[in-house]
């Protein structure tokens, strides 16, 4: 597949990923964070079984080493990323899941220690300018919900970083949905962990329409094919362009919010979103056009 391929379908992950903020803060009204997080993951580890459950038998060392490490990365990130948003706003949860976008070079560069570009570095710059202007985040009171966001923005980093590392080069399609299958294998028991150890004395659920719709979105569409469309594509790109195109994930929140809310962007909000998208495509062209302006200026002196 080739990289521009990849990043699309990133991109459409993104839009989709865009929803879950909002889906998963109407079940944090009818439900626990942990409770919440368990039931996402036993409808995507369900639908998992019964489409890949054929492919269990067979699972190479490398499989399953593979999923153990991605499910700890997966579910700590959601599990901290859910808790902190029932302690903290909307857009400080945006803001700090992006900071993923400075991290994942960093990661990137001590996992892998391959060199990064000067464009995809200038691209995570503005990226991270942008996001603060485009989320606004107000920071004057840190709450527990900050900390422990900004703790699985790591763990997102982490994650977005070796799924490079464990699926490039691999392309059987099997293999991508063992490992799929391992992540949740590996998180929901986490989420159950958490669960019986701090949440269970105050637990409480509230089942009607709004919890099944956020359920359904954050477990079929958002856990289980966005974690099958990740794990297949993102080896064909690098995790430093992955996150930036993840970054884009507040606007796309806010152009939700505007066709289906009628929630109107401030004129602030779209200069930090021009931002956003000129880091990004700095980081995808800057070469591209360096290289042309190059041809052109060794061209002209040949002449």
């Amino acid at each position: 597949m080739k990289a521009y391929k990849a990043e699309l379908y990133l991109l459409l992950m993104t839009f989709i990923w865009g929803g879950t903020f909002l889906f998963t803060k109407i079940g944090l009204q009818l439900t626990s964070p942990a409770l919440y997080v368990i039931l996402r993951y036993t409808i995507a580890l369900i639908i998992c079984l019964i489409v890949f459950g054929k492919n269990l038998k067979g699972m190479s060392r490398h499989v399953i080493l593979s999923g153990f490490v991605l499910g700890m990365f997966f579910s700590g990130g959601f599990l901290l990323q859910t808790i902190g948003l029932k302690f903290t706003t909307i857009s400080k949860s945006a803001f700090i899941t992006g900071v993923s976008v400075v991290l994942t070079p960093i990661t990137y560069w001590i996992v892998e220690r391959r060199k990064i570009g000067l464009w995809q570095i200038t691209g995570v710059v503005i990226v991270f300018i942008g996001l603060w202007i485009f989320t606004n985040p107000d920071f004057k009171n840190i709450n527990l919900g900050d900390a422990l966001t900004l703790f699985s923005t790591i763990l997102w980093a982490l994650y977005i970083t070796y799924m490079n590392v464990f699926t490039k080069g691999r392309t059987s399609f099997v293999e991508t949905s063992q490992i799929v299958m391992m992540q949740f294998i590996t998180a929901l028991p986490v989420a159950v962990i958490y669960f019986l150890l701090f949440e269970s004395a105050h637990t409480y659920l509230i089942i009607n329409y709004n919890l099944l719709i956020s359920l359904a979105f954050n477990g079929i569409i958002a856990s289980f094919f966005l974690t099958v469309i990740h794990t297949s594509v993102q080896r064909y790109t690098t995790p430093v362009k992955a996150a930036l195109i993840f970054s884009l994930e507040p606007i796309i929140a806010s152009l939700l919010a505007f066709f289906f809310m009628k929630e109107i962007m401030t004129s602030i909000e779209m200069i930090g979103g021009t931002m956003l998208i000129i880091g990004i495509l700095l980081s995808e062209t800057g070469d591209y056009f360096l290289g042309r302006m190059l041809k052109k200026s060794f061209d002209s002196d040949a002449v």
